[in-house]
C-alpha cells in the first residue's frame, strides 16, 4: 500500500474535539509556507533532484535498498509495501464448533443458530511504513526515462507490484483459504442477461444450499437494504420488482424520512471546513466532534432512511474510495468529502467521483499529498489512486507508473480549507503513466490541473478498473466468490457507460446470477446491528420522559451510542483507520466472541435499555399472537426474519423458553418472549443477506 503512516487511534469520548491541537490556524501544516515538509524533516540537498519521501521523512542513503518488514497490530511481520495476512495453518475451520462451546439451555441455543454464520470481529490489517531510497541522478525534464526512479531490489520499477508482494486483493486474500474454497463450491458458477430484473428473478432457478427462502422479493430486499422491513417487502409487492429498483435508483424523489429529518439535531453537517474551523469553540462546548457526527448522520440513515440502495452504495463507496473519518483533518473535512464526493456521485459517475475526491481537502491530506512537492515527492495518494481507487494492485502498473504519477500529481494541495493549485511544487516534464502520457509542459495551474484531471479520468476507464469495480460491486451484491460471467458482465457495462453506475446496477439486477445467489451473503458486524434495529422497529424518537445530559439532543446521544457499540464490535461507517476500507467477505469477520456481543445489543433494545429511542414492545411485535407456542414462534420468525425456521432451529428456539410447539402461550410467550426473539436474532436467517 501507500507510504502511509498511518495517524494513530486516539481515545475518544463526547468531550468534542479539544484533543485536536495544530500549530496552524488552517488545521494543518502550514501548506503556503517555504518551510520543509512532513513535520518538519530536513529538506533534500539542491540539485539532487527529486526525492522521495515516505512517512519517516527523507531515507537516508543506507536505507536505499528497500522497504523492510515491520510488526503489525497482530504481532507478525507485513511483507514490505503492504497488507498480508499472518503466517500459520490458516483461517479457523468453518466446521469446528469448537470444545469451549455451551451445551444447554439459552446459551446453547444462541450458540447453535448462530453458528452457522460467524461474522464479527477480524483479523487486524495493519500497513507497513516504508523507507524510499533518494535520487542519485537528475530526472528533471522527462520521468519516461530510463533513469530508475526505485532503485530497490524489493520494488524494481518496471514490475508490477502484484509480482513483487505477497499478498493480493484483500477480499481474494480470504478466499484463498479452504474455507473459501468450500464456499466458492456452493455458490453459482454462471449465468445470464435479462430483459430486465423482475424476468431474470422469474427465470431463475436457486439451486444453492441455503436456509434461506428462495424467495426473489426477499432476497432483493436483504441485498439491497440494510434489513428488510414490513414497509419494505410490501412496497417491493405492490410497486413489483422493476419499478422499486426504478424509484430506489432515483433516490431525490423519494422523501425524507422523519429519521432523516432528525439529522437536522447534529450541528456541524451542513457546515463548510472553513465554518467547522471558525466555531471549534461553539461546538467544543456543546460536546459537538463534527468526524463522529459524520459517522452518526450515516448510521441514522442506514437505520431510518427509505433511500436504501442509494445507502448500500454510499457505504460500498465508503470503502473502495475510502478515507477514515477519524484521521487528523477528519474533524474539519470529512463530512465535506461524504457530501461533496461519496453522497454525490454514489449513483452518478465514478470517474467524476475520482476526479473530485483528488481535489478534495481531505484526500489530500489523508494520503499526505499537501506534502507532495516537486523537490520533495510523497508517492502515497498517486500510489492509491492506482492500487486502490482505479485499477487494483493487478491492473498492470508498475513502480516505475508510481512515480510518475506522484511526479505528475505534485501541485495539489491545501489552503486555508480549501483546495488549491501551487504551480511552484509542480515537477513539469514529460510522464508516461499506464499508457497515459502527456508533454506536462506547464506549471501554469489552469492548464496542470486538467493534465491531472485528464490522467485520472484515464484511470477511471481503464479496462482493468472496470473489472475491479465489477468485482467489488458483484462481490458486495452477489456472493463472497461472485462468477466470472457476472463479473465480466458487470465490466463491459461499466466501459460501456463510461463509468456511470446506474446502468451497470441495472445489469447487475438483470442478471441470473444475482438472483441465483441466494444466502450468500453474510453480515459484517455493523449491518448486522443495524438490520436488528430495523428489523424490531426501533423509532428515532426518545422514550417519554427521557431528557439526556441537555447538551446534545437525545436522537444525537443515542446514534453516538450506536457508534459506540459498532466500534465495539469492529466496523462502523468510514472506520478503517488504512485506506484499503473493510474487507467484504464473511471469512475476515471471524469471532464468536464479537458475534455473542451483537447478540447481546439484540437483548438490549427488546429491553428498550437505549432510552434516547423508541421501541415496540416485545410482545406487540406480532400483532395477534398465537396461543400455542409452536405457532407463535412461526408468527414472531416471520416478523424478524421474514421467513419460518426449520424444524430443527424452531425446536431450539423452543427450548430457550422451555416448552413444547403445542404448550399454551400468552402475548408474552409465558414471559420469555424477549428471550425467544432474541434467539431469533441470533439465528443464521438474521445474520445471512
Amino acid at each position: 500500500m501507500a507510504d502511509l503512516n498511518v495517524p494513530p487511534r486516539r481515545p475518544r469520548d463526547d468531550r468534542g474535539w479539544d484533543g485536536y491541537q495544530h500549530p496552524h490556524p488552517d488545521g494543518y501544516r502550514d501548506v503556503d509556507s517555504a518551510a520543509p515538509y512532513a513535520g518538519g524533516h530536513p529538506a533534500p540537498q539542491s540539485g539532487a533532484g527529486p526525492q522521495w519521501v515516505g512517512p519517516n521523512g527523507f531515507a537516508p542513503a543506507s536505507h536505499a535498498t528497500g522497504g523492510y518488514a515491520q510488526p503489525a497490530a497482530g504481532g507478525y511481520a507485513q511483507p514490505a509495501g503492504g497488507y498480508g495476512p499472518p503466517p500459520g495453518p490458516g483461517l479457523p475451520s468453518l466446521d469446528d464448533d469448537g470444545a469451549d462451546a455451551p451445551r444447554s439451555g439459552r446459551r446453547r441455543a444462541l450458540a447453535t443458530l448462530g453458528g452457522a454464520a460467524v461474522v464479527a470481529g477480524g483479523a487486524a490489517l495493519a500497513l507497513s511504513p516504508q523507507i524510499r531510497g533518494l535520487f542519485t541522478d537528475e530526472a528533471t525534464g522527462d520521468a519516461t526515462g530510463t533513469v530508475t526512479t526505485d532503485g530497490t531490489t524489493a520494488r524494481p520499477s518496471g514490475q508490477q507490484p502484484s509480482t513483487v508482494r505477497t499478498y493480493t486483493e484483500q477480499n481474494e486474500s480470504y478466499m484463498g483459504s479452504r474455507a473459501g474454497a468450500a464456499l466458492k463450491r456452493n455458490a453459482p458458477a454462471g449465468g445470464r442477461l435479462f430483459g430486465s430484473p423482475a424476468a431474470a428473478a422469474e427465470a431463475t432457478e436457486v439451486t444453492v444450499k441455503t436456509v434461506l427462502a428462495k424467495d426473489p422479493i426477499t432476497h432483493l430486499a436483504r441485498r439491497t437494504t440494510f434489513g428488510p422491513t414490513p414497509k419494505v417487502i410490501a412496497d417491493i409487492k405492490r410497486l413489483g420488482i422493476d419499478d422499486w429498483l426504478r424509484q430506489q435508483l432515483e433516490p431525490e424523489k423519494i422523501a425524507p424520512t422523519k429519521g432523516e429529518l432528525k439529522l437536522a439535531e447534529l450541528p456541524s453537517l451542513k457546515l463548510s471546513p472553513t465554518q467547522l474551523r471558525d466555531q471549534r469553540e461553539q461546538l467544543n462546548e456543546r460536546g459537538v466532534d463534527p468526524a463522529r457526527e459524520t459517522v452518526d448522520a450515516t448510521i441514522a440513515r442506514q437505520i431510518w432512511s427509505d433511500r436504501q440502495l442509494f445507502e448500500v452504495m454510499v457505504d460500498f463507496w465508503n470503502d473502495f474510495l475510502h478515507v477514515a473519518a477519524d484521521f487528523d483533518g477528519g474533524e474539519n473535512y470529512r463530512n465535506a468529502f461524504d457530501r461533496d464526493v461519496i453522497r454525490k456521485h454514489a449513483l452518478g459517475s465514478y470517474p467524476d467521483m475520482l476526479v473530485a475526491a483528488n481535489k478534495h481537502p481531505a484526500l489530500l491530506l489523508y494520503l499526505n499529498q499537501v506534502d507532495s512537492r516537486k523537490d520533495a515527492i510523497n508517492e502515497n495518494l498517486a500510489r492509491e489512486n492506482l492500487e486502490l481507487y482505479s485499477v487494483g494492485v493487478d491492473g498492470g502498473y508498475t513502480e516505475k507508473d508510481v512515480r510518475q504519477a506522484a511526479m505528475l500529481q505534485t501541485g495539489r494541495g491545501v489552503a486555508d480549507g480549501k483546495y488549491m493549485f501551487f504551480a511552484d511544487r509542480h515537477y513539469v516534464g514529460k510522464v508516461k503513466i499506464l499508457g497515459f502520457s502527456h508533454a506536462n509542459n506547464s506549471s501554469d495551474p489552469k492548464v496542470a490541473d486538467k493534465v491531472i484531471d485528464s490522467y485520472i479520468r484515464y484511470i477511471a476507464l481503464h479496462p482493468s478498473t472496470a473489472k475491479y469495480v465489477a468485482q467489488n460491486l458483484a462481490t458486495r451484491f452477489v456472493s463472497d466468490t461472485p462468477p466470472k460471467s457476472i463479473v465480466d458482465r458487470l465490466a463491459k457495462a461499466y466501459t460501456t457507460n463510461k463509468g456511470n453506475i446506474r446502468p451497470v446496477l441495472a445489469t447487475l439486477f438483470s442478471s441470473s446470477e444475482f438472483w441465483a445467489a441466494v444466502g450468500q451473503k453474510v453480515r459484517r458486524p455493523m449491518e448486522y446491528l443495524v438490520a436488528t434495529y430495523r428489523s424490531l422497529g426501533v423509532g428515532p424518537d426518545a422514550t417519554a420522559g427521557f431528557e439526556g445530559d441537555k447538551r446534545r439532543t437525545p436522537f444525537a446521544q443515542g446514534l453516538r451510542q450506536i457508534q459506540d457499540k459498532m466500534r465495539e464490535l469492529g466496523q462502523y461507517p468510514m472506520g478503517k483507520p488504512t485506506p484499503d476500507g473493510y474487507a467484504d467477505v464473511y471469512l475476515a469477520w471471524t469471532s464468536a466472541g464479537t458475534m455473542i456481543d451483537g447478540w447481546n445489543e439484540a437483548g438490549d433494545l427488546l429491553g428498550g435499555w437505549r432510552k434516547q429511542f423508541t421501541y415496540v414492545k416485545p410482545e406487540k411485535l406480532v400483532a395477534k399472537p398465537p396461543t400455542t407456542a409452536g405457532a407463535y414462534v412461526d408468527a414472531l420468525a416471520q416478523k424478524l426474519v421474514h421467513q419460518k425456521l426449520s424444524a430443527k432451529e424452531k425446536k431450539l428456539v423452543l427450548a430457550v423458553a422451555g416448552v413444547t410447539e403445542s404448550t399454551k402461550v400468552d402475548a408474552t410467550f409465558n414471559g420469555a418472549i424477549a428471550a425467544v426473539a432474541r434467539t431469533i436474532l441470533a439465528s443464521p436467517q438474521h445474520h445471512l443477506r
